[in-house]
């Protein structure tokens, strides 16, 4: 099923953590790129999960409740998932299985192939491995 939506930029946890962290070697590159994404931002509840968890070890608190304030904001947008889309993923797991594809990564391609949104804004190499709808490339921001 494909949905016609308003133009978003779909992200990855691993983008999410570096506009956060300072610290992060990616950190000032994610921020410059940031004002030339479509807005808002969109991710899945693993990738918020995944998100969480690691600046909660990272940063702590203060780390998890800025990634809050881009939900609050409307900055980033959470994404649900449905059944398709939970069936769609299992099968890209066992279609990737040897890179390995995780279940946030899965969640990402099913949303945007759902969605029809082939812009991935992330710093996992993998963005350029997977395929959207089979056979088109991610257009990998930064």
């Amino acid at each position: 099923m494909t949905l016609q939506v308003k133009p978003v930029t779909l992200c990855d946890a691993s983008a999410l953590i570096a506009l956060i962290n300072q610290s992060d070697a990616n950190h000032q590159r994610c921020v410059d790129i940031l004002p030339q994404l479509l807005a808002p931002l969109l991710t899945t509840w693993s990738c918020f999960t995944e998100a969480m968890y690691l600046l909660g070890r990272y940063g702590g608190w203060s780390a998890q409740q800025e990634l809050w304030g881009y939900v609050a904001d409307q900055i980033l947008l959470l994404h649900q998932n449905n059944v398709e889309e939970q069936e769609r993923m299992r099968s890209l797991m066992e279609q990737y299985r040897d890179i390995p594809m995780d279940l946030a990564d899965a969640s990402l391609v099913a949303t945007a192939e759902t969605l029809n949104q082939r812009r991935i804004f992330t710093l996992d190499r993998d963005f350029h491995i997977y395929r959207f709808r089979g056979n088109q490339s991610f257009e990998v921001v930064p």
